[in-house]
């Protein structure tokens, strides 16, 4: 029988399925991983904005770790939304002991909708706690400027920040995401070594609700089958374009992504695209 991959999320919740915990759950799901939660903040959130945060106790989130660990270990993990300093240092204890898996950190500051989901000092700490200790970082350009504390604003910033996150910071890779870039969506992985390119087409949607949640969800769960960084990141940006060209068109703001998106490709879109 071929083993079971596992793969864990450490992130808040989305009442409404698009992002967090639910939307890492289904990616791993449409990856064929098995997956597991642990629950750091439950987010009253929909497509509109965030309407309300409660941070679960550091108590409780060592307890729902200890239960996962003790009984099925990941093949890799990823972090979400930590709002606290406090959730960060706790965290970090675990990855420095389970240092052998491989772990993909999804740096979320802001929601889709422009709401903060991280305390402004804890802004300053995930960079010295937890970067060092990624295998992967997924920042978007807002993110990447916090964690470098410059401008980021064209694929030649992209490269000097990739470059300041794995050699000054730590992290083993990175992959800085472009989709707030003004042209083509192209996202720059580096390793320490090489950059890469990662290009897609740009769609012509709102609805972009957990983009980053899913795309790091998907490089997770690659991780968790013995994939490279390179290769997880290429799946997640082809998993992640179909999942917004397929967009469901739900909600009365940023709608949620299509999780199963990547098995129409070929097809038309909503908007009737080929």
């Amino acid at each position: 029988m071929t083993e079971v991959r596992k793969a864990l999320t450490i992130a808040g919740t989305d009442p409404t399925g698009g992002a967090g915990i639910q939307a890492d759950l289904k990616a791993f799901q449409e990856r064929e991983v098995y997956g597991m939660s642990v629950l750091t903040s439950a987010v009253a959130q929909n497509t509109i904005g965030v309407q309300a945060v409660q941070n679960m106790p550091i108590s409780f989130i060592d307890q729902q770790l200890k239960s996962v660990f003790m009984d099925i270990e990941p093949n890799a993990m990823k972090t979400g939304m930590i709002a606290t300093i406090e959730m960060m240092e706790l965290l970090a204890s675990y990855f420095k002991e389970y240092s052998h898996i491989p772990y993909c950190l999804d740096p979320v500051m802001v929601a889709t909708s422009g709401d903060a989901l991280m305390e402004e000092t804890s802004q300053a700490v995930i960079k010295q706690l937890l970067v060092p200790l990624a295998t992967v970082v997924t920042p978007n350009l807002p993110e990447a400027e916090t964690l470098v504390g410059k401008q980021v604003s064209n694929l030649s910033d992209m490269e000097w920040a990739a470059d300041y996150i794995v050699h000054q910071l730590g992290a083993k890779t990175v992959v800085i995401k472009g989709g707030h870039l003004d042209s083509k969506a192209t996202d720059v992985f580096y390793d320490g070594e090489q950059f890469h390119h990662l290009s897609s087409e740009r769609y012509d949607t709102k609805d972009t609700h957990g983009t980053g949640c899913t795309f790091s969800a998907i490089i997770t769960a690659e991780l968790a089958k013995g994939k490279s960084p390179l290769e997880a990141v290429k799946m997640g940006k082809k998993f992640i374009s179909a999942a917004i060209r397929y967009s469901l068109a739900l909600g009365k703001g940023n709608g949620p992504t299509n999780h199963w998106g990547y098995r129409l490709n070929g097809l038309p879109n909503q908007r009737g695209e080929k």
